[in-house]
């Protein structure tokens, strides 16, 4: 089991489950943010039905399932055994393509069709060397298509490869993964350079009365 494999099959153990509705009632949405019930939702990817989209990093699936009621083929790719079975278990029946696999080693390994969509909610974007990740995205994007993602704005004076700790037990040492951090302007360059247009970056603010602590959310058009 690789380091980063044990890492978000942890992660997986200690996260909560996604609620079973939403405060509208509904059993599956879209959510770009760490708060509930905020932010923009599908809207920002601009699927339809039969578009194919692509999850990286798709965890539990939440995000994933929805997508897949509106119509959209929805594969989802993570390196997390518990993370992949919990979404099996939760949203098999609405016929996901579930991969264990790296993001880039999927998004190089080839396929019959390329994607409309393609996004990470807190996912593989954030936790990946852009270096490496964008010009595979932008391989696989059909022209016109949406890569978007969301993930914590930097702290302010740490940008680049950043450590991220994920706890285990009281006598064990954290897991370390890595993460990349940039500031909206700076993602704007980077993906500009690899390709993309139109591309937007903001921090959405959190909801009133919580941390002050908001979302990076960045779209961009291959």
């Amino acid at each position: 089991m690789t380091v980063n494999t044990l890492a978000w099959d942890t992660y997986a153990r200690q996260k909560p489950e996604r609620r079973r509705v939403n405060a509208a009632g509904e059993a599956t949405w879209f959510n770009w943010t760490q708060y509930p019930d905020h932010g923009p939702g599908a809207d920002v990817l601009g699927v339809r039905p039969g578009h194919r989209v692509l999850d990286l990093g798709c965890g539990k699936g939440g995000n994933l399932a929805h997508l897949a009621t509106l119509g959209a083929r929805a594969v989802g790719v993570d390196v997390s055994p518990a993370q992949l079975q919990r979404a099996r278990e939760r949203w098999g029946l609405l016929g996901l393509s579930l991969h264990r696999q790296d993001a880039v080693d999927y998004l190089t390994s080839g396929g019959a069709e390329d994607f409309d969509s393609v996004f990470s909610v807190f996912g593989a974007v954030y936790f990946t060397d852009p270096a490496r990740l964008l010009p595979a995205v932008r391989a696989r994007l059909r022209t016109g298509g949406v890569l978007a993602f969301s993930q914590f704005p930097p702290v302010d004076g740490c940008y680049g490869c950043q450590a991220s700790l994920i706890q285990r037990g009281p006598d064990e040492d954290p897991l370390v993964v890595r993460r990349w951090d940039y500031l909206p302007e700076a993602w704007e360059a980077l993906l500009t350079e690899h390709g993309f247009r139109d591309v937007r970056a903001r921090v959405i603010p959190a909801p009133p009365g919580r941390r002050t602590t908001g979302t990076l959310l960045v779209r961009a058009v291959a």
